[in-house]
């Protein structure tokens, strides 16, 4: 049986885009749908006093965002399988523990929380550092939303953060018949460069393009319908990345699995891509 795609849902607008996203990705990937909501609602209201035991308010907002998340999925897609569940564990908590059996982690980049301003909510953030399958948080602008640049974005890293990613995007490449643009960013001690950055001659170049090469030989003998196009380029990682997600679907980065109680953590690519790629970004655990 074919493992769900999890979707974290809050009611929020942001968590009902990354529902829609999902949809259409469980539908390219022929997996069932699973919408979860994380609450501690029993841990801090008991049945209500004088109305017979009735259900606590909280659990009630948690039934109806779930089931109103549900009947959009099924609007979007009438043959996707979906199945809903509200959990009694925080948000961030619930979802990583469904990330051990789930094709992948689907949230929205803003919750319900107060501070409007912030650029990911902090559950997001919290999931792609901990949880132990990909993340996918669901941001960027309306083209990036809806797929229709027809471009993958991988960022290469190193060998004990890239193959589960590298595998990842090119499988999303293949399911969406699209281009899958792998960029290894590089830098020159000398100076320093801004903007996406440019090609040069230097040494650090001519290794980044060898490693680029070497990584896509294997997958792209696998996967030969996938059309790709490889970068190296100087430049901070995180700002070639964030430029090049204006022109994709999807930018996918690998994370270094680790273990301890913190479990994954981002570096500052991961950090800077989640607050402000203008796409959705899946952040993919190396495992062990």
């Amino acid at each position: 049986m074919a493992l769900p795609l999890v979707v974290g849902v809050d009611g929020s607008d942001s968590c009902l885009l990354a529902v829609d996203w999902a949809v259409d990705e469980a539908v390219r990937h022929g997996v069932p749908l699973r919408l979860v909501h994380g609450s501690l609602w029993e841990r801090y209201e008991g049945a209500l006093p004088g109305t017979g035991g009735g259900r606590p308010s909280e659990q009630v907002l948690a039934e109806h965002i779930v089931a109103h998340a549900a009947e959009r999925a099924e609007r979007h897609h009438p043959d996707v399988k979906v199945t809903t569940d509200t959990l009694p564990e925080d948000a961030a908590t619930a979802l990583v523990h469904e990330g051990a059996a789930a094709f992948a982690v689907v949230t929205g980049s803003r919750g319900r929380g107060p501070l409007k301003g912030l650029l990911l909510g902090s559950v997001g953030l919290a999931v792609a550092a901990r949880a132990h399958c990909p993340v996918v948080v669901v941001r960027g602008d309306r083209a990036g939303l809806a797929g229709t640049h027809g471009r993958i974005l991988l960022g290469l890293g190193d060998a004990d953060t890239g193959s589960e990613a590298l595998r990842f995007a090119f499988r999303e490449a293949d399911v969406r018949g699209c281009t899958l643009d792998v960029v290894r960013a590089w830098r020159h001690p000398a100076h320093e460069v801004s903007g996406e950055g440019t090609r040069a001659d230097e040494p650090a170049d001519a290794t980044a393009s060898a490693l680029l090469d070497a990584s896509l030989h294997a997958l792209s003998a696998e996967y030969p319908q996938v059309r790709t196009h490889r970068s190296a380029l100087e430049g901070p990682a995180s700002k070639v990345l964030v430029n090049r997600s204006a022109a994709a679907d999807l930018v996918v980065i690998g994370a270094r699995r680790r273990t301890g109680p913190f479990g994954l953590q981002l570096g500052r690519v991961g950090h800077t891509l989640l607050h402000h790629a203008q796409c959705p970004v899946a952040i993919v655990p190396q495992q062990s």
